[in-house]
């Protein structure tokens, strides 16, 4: 165990569990209770008994976010700046991996008596070429493994999967899993992650400690991988098109109080084809049917997570979390390129996998490794413009569940305001287990901590942001003050628009509003040098 120094309390017999969920390039509107037609009952009924957040932020990539979810920091103050593939090595907040001067809330909560487990995608611990096994190195100085970071247990894959059947860099605790003698025929990852997650609960309360779980899902990354009984659910429902979903979403979520009439659904993005148009409406209606059925599969898996926390009559006092950890995803997967280095090139069985959107085939099998593009993920955002990559509303606007039924009352509340970010998750959760945020880790001073607690939201009472948020990803930037966002997308000029009346960024007002954009980007900039990251000069010479 890292040695932390803190005054936390070692009697921790009273303190909740806390299950973390996160998912992976799932919209706003994707789940039943933000406005889809998409069947997710356990997270609906989770919502009905707890909180739906309509303001919540993350980081707009996979390990940019996780690495701030982790720490309670900005991502290039953890060390992910960019991706886990580091781009220069006099720039430690694009290393790629955690830093020593960051603290995980695993780090933190066990210093203090709970026990800790991650099931699922770490991505967070450097770079493992998908091609080149030979290169891999867990656990030295640039690839850190959860089990050194403060978690008990560990199961899931380093990178990112890649493969819901076979997924790269699966591990149990600290050795990799061998595929062909270790994976039942049946295997599919999501399941295993819940299924590992139910057993961490269950090895967890007989020991008599709290816990702190990790469910890290990678569903529903591409590639669009499903099971046939799930996918069969949702084949044909998509035939009407994009257009006609995303606005049986929007009223939806204006249905529900998740977003307000003021703001206009964005229109249709300029790359999305009108529906009459398309020439393969029964495949493109089959890769959003395939996506569907991924969020299903999750969703019946985490339904065993609550039934196991309710069978051990520690629901009551468990606090559960459900975010996701960027926008839909707009990525063509084209075959070619970048593609054929992505995908692994046999199945388990030794059939060849033919990477890459193709028209003449359908998605869901082993074989094939495609993603749900740019159209269906407009629909996944609705009602915001842009996608994944970028710090518009539809990149970094995520869906945020609370579910702890013995402090959180009166159950199905939508609280709209203020702002969250993913950076508070930790503060909030060492405020609620009563853990203060060490001064130092293994001797090294750690970098205070960014976010803001926001328990006084799940107790019922006032929570007001001290602080701007901000972000950067790939020059893409943004900051976020009360009402106003000053946003970019690289490398574009500066636009602002006034969240209240215009949260789908439709009207930039920045032309007669230039002391508010002065002054925030000035803040900005005061933060991009405090936190080391790229300026807009800076960027091309790097990413």
């Amino acid at each position: 165990m890292i040695g932390l120094d803190s005054s936390a309390n070692s009697g921790v017999a009273d303190r909740p569990n806390i299950v973390l969920i996160l998912a992976d390039d799932m919209g706003f509107s994707d789940l039943g209770c933000y406005g889809s037609e998409i069947r997710t009952p356990t997270l609906d009924s989770l919502a009905r008994g707890g909180l739906r957040f309509t303001q919540a932020y993350n980081c707009a990539r996979c390990c940019p976010t996780r690495a701030s979810l982790l720490t309670g920091l900005y991502p290039h103050q953890a060390g992910v700046g960019h991706m886990t593939r580091g781009v220069a090595s006099e720039l430690p907040s694009y290393q790629g991996y955690l830093r020593e001067s960051c603290v995980t809330i695993a780090e933190a909560l066990k210093a203090a008596g709970y026990r800790t487990g991650i099931s699922g995608k770490w991505h967070v611990g450097g770079e493992y070429p998908p091609r080149d096994a030979g290169g891999w190195h867990p656990g030295d100085g640039h690839h850190p493994l959860p089990t050194q970071r403060g978690f008990d247990r560990f199961y899931g894959t380093l990178h990112g999967g890649r493969n819901y059947f076979n997924p790269q860099t699966l591990m149990e605790g600290d050795r990799f899993v061998d595929a062909a003698a270790e994976l039942d025929e049946d295997y599919y990852y999501t399941d295993a992650i819940n299924d590992r997650a139910v057993e961490m609960i269950e090895g967890f309360h007989g020991e008599g400690s709290p816990f702190f779980l990790y469910v890290a899902h990678y569903a529903p990354h591409w590639p669009l991988h499903a099971l046939p009984e799930d996918i069969a659910r949702y084949e044909g429902r998509y035939r009407q098109g994009w257009t006609a979903v995303r606005e049986a979403r929007y009223r939806r979520l204006l249905e529900e109080g998740l977003i307000d009439g003021r703001w206009s659904n964005s229109p249709r993005n300029r790359q999305v084809r009108p529906w009459d148009e398309v020439e393969d409406q029964e495949w493109e209606a089959m890769r959003m049917a395939v996506y569907a059925a991924q969020l299903d599969r999750m969703d019946q898996g985490l339904g065993r997570i609550v039934g196991k926390l309710k069978e051990l009559k520690i629901l009551e006092n468990t606090l559960v979390l459900f975010l996701s950890d960027n926008g839909g995803c707009a990525e063509q997967l084209r075959r070619g390129g970048w593609v054929e280095s992505m995908a692994p090139p046999r199945t388990r069985m030794g059939e060849p996998i033919k990477p890459g959107n193709d028209p003449r085939r359908m998605p869901g099998g082993e074989d094939t490794f495609m993603s749900y593009g740019l159209p269906w993920a407009n629909v996944s955002n609705t009602p915001f413009r842009l996608f994944k990559h970028w710090v518009h509303e539809g990149g970094i606007a995520t869906p945020l569940i609370v579910h702890w039924p013995a402090v959180v009352q009166k159950g199905g509340r939508v609280v709209d305001g203020p702002p969250l970010h993913v950076i508070d998750v930790m503060p909030t959760l060492l405020d609620i287990a009563g853990v203060p945020y060490p001064d130092h880790r293994s001797g090294v001073r750690t970098t205070p901590l960014a976010g803001e607690s926001f328990l006084p939201l799940l107790e019922g009472g006032r929570f007001e942001r001290r602080r701007p948020i901000f972000w950067e990803h790939e020059g893409n930037c943004a900051v976020r003050r009360g009402e106003w966002k000053l946003v970019s997308q690289y490398p574009s000029k500066w636009e602002l628009y006034n969240m209240s009346d215009d949260r789908t960024e439709l009207r930039d007002v920045a032309d007669s509003n230039r002391t508010i954009v002065r002054e925030l980007e000035e803040e900005y900039r005061e933060w991009a040098r405090r936190c080391g990251v790229l300026l807009w000069e800076e960027v091309q010479e790097y990413l």
